[in-house]
């Protein structure tokens, strides 16, 4: 039988995996994850995606979304979000978009040929709290 390997992670987070393998060697028991490390975990998880960044630091998946969006909430000094030209985007026949707010309403994008309907538009829409 084959053993699985675990992938090759990026280096931020196999130094913050490497800082928590260490915290808890030594931690005592019913202690909790040090603040430093979770707002690390939360970083890394807006750059690698939740469910990547919890099973490679072996977090609770709930956990880490909860402390993301405390970051998005009380970002440093930036918008947590970024606004890219459409010619930066190579056009793709389809695609599929996908938007969670903070109360768990999901709105899904399903795209077919080469028009992109104003993105930016529809997200205002769906995080508007009007109506």
């Amino acid at each position: 039988m084959r053993s699985k390997k675990r992938p090759k992670l990026p280096a931020r987070m196999s130094r913050l995996d490497k800082r928590l393998t260490a915290w808890r060697k030594t931690r005592t028991p019913g202690q909790r994850i040090p603040k430093t490390i979770w707002r690390s975990a939360a970083k890394l998880a807006a750059e690698y995606g939740l469910s990547k960044t919890a099973v490679a630091l072996k977090l609770n998946y709930e956990c880490l979304r909860k402390h993301v969006e405390q970051a998005c909430e009380n970002p440093p000094s930036a918008h947590p979000f970024v606004e890219l030209p459409a010619s930066s985007f190579p056009i793709a026949s389809e695609c599929m978009i996908e938007w969670e707010d903070g109360d768990g309403a999901i709105m899904r994008m399903h795209l077919k040929g080469g028009e992109v309907p104003d993105a930016l538009a529809l997200g205002h829409g769906f995080w508007s709290t009007d109506g």
